[in-house]
């Protein structure tokens, strides 16, 4: 059985680092991947990927995330390890636990987050150059992820 696997790009584009995980999700949609993965920048509209949600085995979501490393870090973290809300970039609000309640699925998903540590959460549509400098590695990580 092939597991339904799916890749959220969250982020504010407006506020340079906050989207990071939509740049990611847009350079991931850009790669060769199995028919089984399905990349979507959800940026801040999070409740209109309840459908895919429901769906989904396996979820991968990206986003900025203020783990107090230098600007710049990944982190990968099991959702359930993520303190809530305060380590989830919760700019925009939204907390995963909720909206996986309100997919109603018979079984939750396996949630891992990939977060960037931003150097600017500001108005402004760039990242910042520590934060673009590891957008590469984030892809070739996601993509080790998806091989495992």
């Amino acid at each position: 059985m092939t597991l339904n696997t799916l890749i959220l790009g969250m982020g504010n584009l407006l506020l340079c680092d906050e989207g990071a995980g939509v740049h990611v999700a847009r350079a991931l949609s850009q790669r060769k991947l199995p028919p089984s993965v399905e990349v979507v920048e959800v940026g801040v509209a999070f409740l209109d990927v309840l459908p895919d949600i429901e769906k989904a085995d396996h979820i991968l979501l990206i986003d900025a995330m203020e783990g107090g490393g230098t600007p710049g870090s990944v982190y990968r973290v099991p959702f359930d390890q993520c303190k809530h809300p305060e380590m989830l970039a919760s700019l925009h609000g939204f907390d995963l636990s909720r909206v996986l309640y309100m997919a109603g699925s018979e079984r939750a998903p396996e949630v891992t987050v990939f977060g960037i540590e931003p150097a600017r959460i500001e108005w402004g549509t760039d990242l910042s150059p520590a934060v673009k400098r590891v957008l590469p590695a984030v892809v070739e990580a996601i993509l080790n992820e998806l091989s495992q």
